[in-house]
């Protein structure tokens, strides 16, 4: 019934979802297009109402956001996430900073030996130093979405206004 208000819908979801990818691309936070595939939206009618759901993967929320470091909130001092609070899953920045490391096949160098440190010590001490410091928000995600959304309120009143105005006509023209 309502075909305008849901378009309208439609056009703010997909701008939300592309300016995202977009801004992980040239964030350089795409290494493995994991998040970036994942980034959807998902709109469910009933009879009346609306529901928009945006889809990521989980830790899309904490790269966008920041995380507050065990030792420092300079990077993300308005995060509402911290490392060390014991919510998260154990060992899961260490996982995925191995899978990175070994992707990229970024290893660091001993001082001593000038020997390249194994992928293992190498992803240990960069966990060591995102866990103690943090993640720095990156704002992917809430950047386009506060920007279309301000816009949303006008948009979805016209939008409704034509919807209504269609219905008028319709029922005029059925009597």
């Amino acid at each position: 019934m309502l075909a305008n208000v849901q378009a309208e819908l439609n056009r703010f979801a997909k701008y939300v979802v592309s300016q995202s990818k977009s801004n992980l691309t040239r964030g350089k936070k795409n290494s493995s297009k994991e998040l970036y595939n994942s980034i959807d939206y998902d709109i469910k009618v009933s009879k009346n109402s609306f529901e928009l759901s945006f889809l990521m993967e989980d830790y899309g929320v904490f790269q966008d956001k920041g995380v507050k470091g065990k030792t420092s909130n300079e990077k993300a001092p308005n995060s509402p996430f911290r490392f060390g609070s014991g919510k998260g899953e154990k060992g899961g920045l260490t996982k995925g900073i191995n899978k990175w490391v070994k992707r990229k096949r970024f290893q660091f160098r001993d001082k001593e030996t000038g020997r390249f440190l194994s992928y293992n010590s190498t992803a240990f001490l960069i966990t060591r130093s995102i866990y103690n410091k943090g993640i720095k928000p990156s704002l992917f995600f809430t950047k386009p979405f506060k920007k279309a959304f301000n816009n949303l309120d006008n948009d979805l009143i016209e939008a409704y206004k034509l919807d209504v105005e269609q219905l008028i006509k319709t029922t005029v023209n059925n009597k």
